[in-house]
């Protein structure tokens, strides 16, 4: 039997010399669900006793162990040892013996049966417990029954640690070995031997590049076809992340050859393979160009195509009815928002497109009026959570996020709403379609019944969605749907400097200075590109100049917009400054990493949790924090008070400074925006014009003529390969040719 585990926990990032430290462990403080984390107190062989914590898996009293890490000094616990790695060892004396066996380790052995199975076997115990169990029968009290029960849990747990030891020494972390262990059992060697790809199709949180070195570690070549054809999905994988929802086969091939390190010939064989397994599609464009697609996204778009088409082309929708509803004698609509709003009562799906200013919310507004004169039920969604709560504000009509709305089952791991059970409203409006990608289209286009009119809005020269796609665009490009653009910019616009310098932007045009003296403006350009500087400018502005002098509020109205995460003027550095100076002060808190997050932080989710009913994009302030429970409690904008696991947070951001990605959707009422040389690769002009135009009310850009030019002039956008523009237009013809032959 191995007398010995190691597993490697994390790196030391820290740059401080590691230390060793060894001893019996004597008493198990804190262990977390998984058995991946815990801390404990350990005797040294001086006799002196330690705190120790760290990703340390299926921890018991009695057991020797030997550690590797450093020591921290934590403001309630005082010194711990922080371990880094560390390797059991089964206990080497009678006492640790008595001590492991009673801890509760093995089913059917407490403290009083182990002391009298030590008595009998002394320092052999555990090697009779191994392999000669049956000798068990010598020791008073433990009948048949008794025996075999003990048996058993001694070779599973002898299967688990044996397991565990080759996962580990194929570089898996002790959290990916639990997670391994609960979906295999004890098959988890066998199975990750056999196909250690599987492991990112089964594993949460293992990708292609874990099971690629886990792979590589059990002598996996590199032109293997299995792992070919996992590679090929994982560089379908990373070509939706910046937004491509298919890709040209030529420039796919070279992109997973160079990706895998293998000939594109070897790629070609495995492409072939995902292909005929209908994992793959492939679909020439009108160019006769071959795109390649992964399955799923192939069917989004295929669908998304088909059902907007039925809906668009129904003979008979709800919106029929508002063309007998007028306009009210006071309410004054330009020509582009009066035929933005009769659109609605002629066709079953419309588009209304503009730049800020231009009249959106009154367009929709005049359009839900008529709809509860004409008795239409209507329903109201966007994206995120700002922008929901935006609509309602604006026309007294009760809006969701598009998830709330179709709700999800966590049972069922799916929308409540969908082809099955269909959305019960006669009008849905959807608000911030330029955020819309292909699989949440998808999602959303299902859950609408036929006959029902639809009305999309958005701004389609905002950043595109971060999903993959170009939903909102492609929809424009068509031409299939009835598409109003408002252009006009009205009263309460023409007075904005935000809102006409965006425009500006738009058109390729430097903003414009405002120079009133001491009246206060609703735009302020700071020239400054040394970072450092900017860096204190930016925190002077939001801790004390704004609210002074416009009376915001630093935490709730101030947001900070930058173009990137890295850098000194990225959202990781910049929330780390104003986290100091807007949250300071000794208060609960907790580190993930090298994040640390305080109660009172400002946060945002980075990713879509359903089974919390919390989504990418809601952003809240860390309300309370439990470290005796390790837990804590996130209250969202909308009022909605979540709990997390101290372990969930790398779910969340501090968000001091977000990017200008992440702010898509909302609204802030004050916008301080940086835009230095260090950005030079995000320095794009929708980029510009998307930050923007989430200032309410106020918005100061701080950073150099050349910098922001720079923006401007670079309207060059990355190309989003997808085919839903042509899919559409073949869907359209196709249903104009079958209604010609039925006539």
């Amino acid at each position: 039997m191995d007398n010995e585990f190691t597993l490697n926990v994390e790196e030391n990032t820290s740059g401080l010399t590691t230390q060793m430290l060894s001893g019996e462990i004597i008493r198990v403080i804190y262990e977390n669900e998984d058995k991946t984390y815990a801390v404990l107190r350990l005797v040294d062989h001086q006799g002196v006793e330690h705190t120790v914590t760290g990703n340390i898996f299926d921890v018991h009293a009695g057991r020797d162990i030997e550690l590797c890490g450093r020591w921290d000094s934590h403001q309630e616990y005082g010194m711990q040892f922080r371990a880094e790695s560390y390797r059991f060892l089964l206990p080497s004396t009678t006492e640790g013996i008595a001590r492991y066996l009673g801890s509760g380790v093995i089913p059917g052995i407490g403290p009083k049966n182990a002391k009298s199975i030590v008595d009998r076997f002394g320092l052999q115990t555990l090697e009779v417990l191994s392999h000669s169990s049956g000798r068990l029968r010598e020791v008073p009290g433990l009948g048949k029954k008794r025996i075999e029960q003990i048996r058993k849990s001694w070779q599973g747990q002898s299967k688990q640690r044996d397991t565990f030891i080759f996962l580990q020494g194929l570089g898996i972390t002790p959290a990916y070995c639990v997670r391994i262990y609960k979906q295999y059992g004890d098959l988890a060697a066998d199975k990750v031997r056999s196909d250690p790809f599987q492991l990112a199709s089964d594993i949460d949180g293992i990708g292609f590049v874990m099971a690629d070195r886990v792979a590589a570690a059990l002598g996996v070549v590199k032109n293997d076809l299995s792992r070919i054809t996992a590679g090929i999905d994982y560089t379908l994988e990373q070509l939706t992340m910046v937004g491509h929802v298919c890709y040209p086969k030529k420039l796919f091939l070279d992109a997973a050859a160079k990706t895998l390190e293998v000939t594109v010939d070897e790629v070609v064989t495995g492409l072939e393979r995902s292909v005929a397994a209908r994992r793959i599609v492939i679909s020439p464009d009108q160019e006769h160009q071959e795109l390649v697609y992964s399955r799923l996204l192939y069917a989004a778009e295929r669908e998304v195509s088909k059902i907007a088409v039925r809906l668009a082309m129904a003979p008979k929708f709800a919106g029929l009815r508002l063309a007998r509803v007028r306009s009210l004698p006071k309410l004054q609509l330009s020509e582009e928002q009066l035929l933005a709003v009769e659109r609605v009562g002629r066709s079953p799906l419309t588009i209304i497109t503009g730049g800020p200013g231009v009249g959106k919310t009154t367009v929709i507004g005049e359009i839900v009026r008529r709809a509860k004169a004409a008795k239409i039920s209507v329903y109201m969604a966007a994206p995120t959570g700002r922008a929901a709560r935006r609509m309602f504000e604006s026309t007294g009509c009760p809006a969701k996020t598009i998830h709330r709305m179709l709700k999800w089952d966590p049972i069922e791991r799916k929308f409540v709403f969908g082809a099955e059970k269909q959305l019960l409203c006669d009008l849905l409006i959807v608000d911030e379609v330029s955020m819309l990608d292909s699989m949440l289209a998808w999602a959303l286009l299902l859950a609408i019944k036929p006959g029902t009119s639809v009305i999309l809005v958005g701004d389609s020269d905002q950043l595109p969605s971060v999903g993959p796609g170009r939903v909102l665009n492609s929809f424009i490009e068509s031409g299939v749907f009835q598409t109003t653009h408002l252009s006009k910019i009205f009263r309460q616009g023409a007075g904005s400097h935000i809102i006409s310098n965006a425009h500006r932007v738009n058109s390729g045009i430097l903003p414009q200075r405002i120079q009133n003296g001491e009246k206060l403006n609703d735009f302020y350009w700071i020239e400054q590109d040394d970072p450092e500087k900017a860096i204190d400018i930016i925190r002077r502005l939001i801790a004390e100049r704004i609210p002074e002098r416009f009376g915001f509020k630093s935490l709730n109205d101030i947001q900070l917009l930058t173009p990137m995460n890295r850098g000194s003027c990225g959202t990781v550095n910049l929330n780390i400054v104003l986290q100091e100076v807007l949250n300071p002060g000794h208060k609960p808190q907790f580190k993930l990493g090298e994040r640390v997050f305080k109660a009172g932080d400002k946060v945002m989710q980075i990713s879509n949790n359903y089974e919390k009913n919390v989504f990418n994009g809601d952003m809240g302030r860390l309300a309370h924090i439990n470290l005796s429970e390790k837990k804590f409690i996130v209250l969202f904008d909308s009022n909605q008070s979540v709990e997390y696991k101290l372990d969930e947070a790398d779910q969340l951001n501090l968000a001091y400074a977000v990017t200008v990605h992440k702010s898509q959707g909302s609204e802030f009422p004050a916008v301080v925006m940086p835009l230095l040389s260090q950005h030079y690769m995000m320095l794009q002009r929708n980029l510009l014009y998307t930050g923007m135009t989430r200032a309410k009310k106020l918005l100061i850009l701080v950073g150099s003529r050349r910098s922001v030019a720079m923006a401007v002039n670079n309207s060059r956008l990355e190309p989003r390969f997808t085919r839903l523009r042509e899919f559409l237009l073949e869907e359209k013809n196709r249903i104009q040719a079958r209604q010609k032959l039925q006539l």
